[in-house]
């Protein structure tokens, strides 16, 4: 029988009772967020300061930093309230824009890995050309893609779920799942049910093979060249095979954990590994990235401790 009730509120139970330990927990992601947000941030103004950084690569890891703050903008500020609250209660609105941000944000980076890949495979394969292919407007064009790109998968993915008739509320995460919110509905039709499953074939798998391919054809590259070249592109590429390594492992472990029983999983385990990718990503990017690379870094000494 069908439930009469309409629901306008969603409960994010795997938050639980915390206890007097909600004040701990507040003060440490409070300040893990501060901290991704100062970083972040730090590395953007940088790149737009110097115009000795107006380049393609930095133009682009630039929009990862922006993306890096959007991300954990999509799950903080919402844990950090639930912190305080009793009923863990998220009304629909703002767990679909929830939705919206982290799905959104998630393909951004994958698309965004996979537009530096392309850069890093001109540069290494096609070097005197690479000003030329990678100029201004076609980088600006690229980082418009990457965006209307993933808000378009998302919108068609999330048609799937605005329209469905819930009779059940409690969702066992301390964040909005899309899978999660479709095993909530009355009824869903199996393409309702696997549209989660599109959004990641076209989020993950696409931008994957493609920086799979780049890849490989740098690989083919540095193999016929100098070791001083090899070394070159190995330190240019690895921080991206990390970044897109550390994505994937907490991409995986989302479906799986979304669709699967992992009951044998202690519950504060699965709730960390759960959220793994916002924990560990947006500092990632701007110490591999950013502190990482000699002109950047030489930049924020620059922007930090020679200002007069």
């Amino acid at each position: 029988m069908e439930n009469s009730t309409e629901i306008v509120s969603f409960v994010l139970a795997a938050y639980g009772n915390i206890g007097e330990l909600k004040y701990l927990y507040f003060s440490i992601m409070l300040l893990w967020y501060l901290s991704i947000c100062v970083a972040n941030t730090v590395l953007i103004i940088v790149i737009y300061v110097d115009k000795r950084l107006h380049e393609p690569m930095y133009i682009l890891l630039c929009n990862l930093f922006v993306n890096e703050i959007n991300g954990s903008t999509s799950l903080y500020p919402l844990m950090l309230s639930q912190m305080f609250s009793d009923t863990h209660e998220v009304t629909l609105p703002w767990c679909f824009l929830q939705m919206c941000y982290i799905y959104i944000s998630a393909s951004i980076e994958f698309c965004s890995l996979a537009a530096m890949a392309y850069d890093r495979y001109v540069a290494i394969c096609y070097p005197l050309h690479y000003s030329v292919i990678m100029n201004t407007g076609r980088v600006g064009m690229i980082i418009l893609f990457v965006w209307m790109y993933s808000f378009v998968n998302f919108i068609f993915s999330f048609s799937f779920v605005i329209y469905l008739k819930f009779c059940g509320n409690v969702i066992d995460k301390v964040f909005c799942d899309h899978h999660l919110v479709i095993k909530l509905a009355c009824s869903a039709s199996v393409l309702n049910k696997i549209s989660d499953l599109l959004f990641a074939f076209v989020t993950i798998v696409i931008p994957v093979s493609f920086i799979l391919v780049s890849y490989m054809k740098i690989l083919a590259v540095c193999l016929n060249t100098s070791k001083e070249n090899k070394q070159k592109a190995v330190s240019t590429c690895t921080p991206q095979i990390v970044s897109l390594s550390n994505m994937f492992v907490g991409g995986i472990y989302h479906f799986v954990d979304s669709r699967f029983d992992v009951a044998h999983v202690p519950d504060k385990i699965r709730i960390i590994l759960s959220v793994y990718i916002f924990i560990c990503q947006p500092m990632i990017t701007p110490f591999m990235y950013g502190f990482n690379l000699p002109k950047i870094r030489q930049s924020c000494k620059r922007f930090l401790f020679d200002q007069k």
